[in-house]
């Protein structure tokens, strides 16, 4: 039986590690994401992702480079987005140690982007993006560039289009679940999970364990987290001890050693 994954994320806006409230970033954790993967690397987490949030796509050079950083100390896989737009900066957040491409907006401004990157660094290396936000009638849609725009209305094809450009894994969000304290967005969750073959990151909104233990409940193969597992001391050690107690494989913490 596969053991499911604990993925740390960092969320960097001009390369310092912010805290998101449903996709605003005011409060800075660490001024240095170095400072994160020193106590992440102590604390049993299985993956880390780093996402660049910054509005300003100048903001590139200086992600790659702390992805280079971040990479060069960290002992787990390392998956890296935001601004990918093209090849060359896909290449090169590669050479800089990413193991694996987070793309958001190129799913629906460059989906041919998409399916390019497959090919030529395997579905393994893509990770799609997607963040759903309900509208004011309660409808949900898939939002990107940074949560700023509506891109398509139903978040199962959505999924399914990404899986079919070559994804090999869906990191799923909630704008309004978004460091809204109150656990992933179980119902869509369910849906992406049960519509794509391939697996999926919850992520968005986990304020408590449980809350990881029921995004693998609704089918998710990883559970994310952000904001608590930054400021929470041991963090992830906790997350997996309690994941291990409600009968969940984990690595390393799993439950023949808790």
């Amino acid at each position: 039986m596969l053991k499911t994954r604990l993925v740390a994320v960092l969320i960097l806006a001009d390369g310092r590690v912010v805290q998101s409230v449903r996709f605003k970033h005011t409060n800075a954790i660490h001024y240095d994401p170095i400072h994160a993967i020193e106590c992440f690397n102590k604390w049993a987490v299985d993956e880390i992702v780093m996402l660049n949030v910054s509005r300003n796509p100048d903001s590139r050079s200086a992600f790659s480079d702390a992805v280079g950083a971040v990479s060069s100390s960290c002992f787990v896989p390392l998956s890296a987005g935001g601004w990918i737009d093209d090849e060359d900066f896909a290449a090169n957040l590669l050479s800089n140690g990413a193991d694996k491409l987070v793309i958001n907006t190129a799913l629906a401004d460059s989906p041919e982007l998409v399916s390019r990157l497959s090919a030529r660094y395997g579905a393994q290396c893509i990770v799609a993006s997607m963040d759903v936000k309900r509208d004011d009638s309660g409808d949900t849609h898939i939002v990107v560039d940074r949560g700023s725009r509506v891109a398509f209305n139903d978040p199962v094809s959505w999924a399914c289009q990404a899986e079919a450009l070559g994804a090999g894994e869906i990191f799923f969000n909630s704008v309004d679940h978004d460091g809204a304290r109150k656990g992933y967005n179980l119902d869509i969750l369910q849906k992406i999970c049960s519509a794509v073959r391939i697996p999926v990151i919850a992520f968005g909104g986990v304020f408590s364990w449980q809350h990881l233990v029921e995004g693998v409940h609704v089918g998710a193969s990883a559970v994310a987290a952000a904001n608590i597992f930054h400021y929470t001391e041991h963090s992830t050690k906790k997350a997996k001890r309690y994941l291990a107690q409600a009968g969940i494989l984990v690595r390393n913490e799993g439950q023949t050693k808790v």
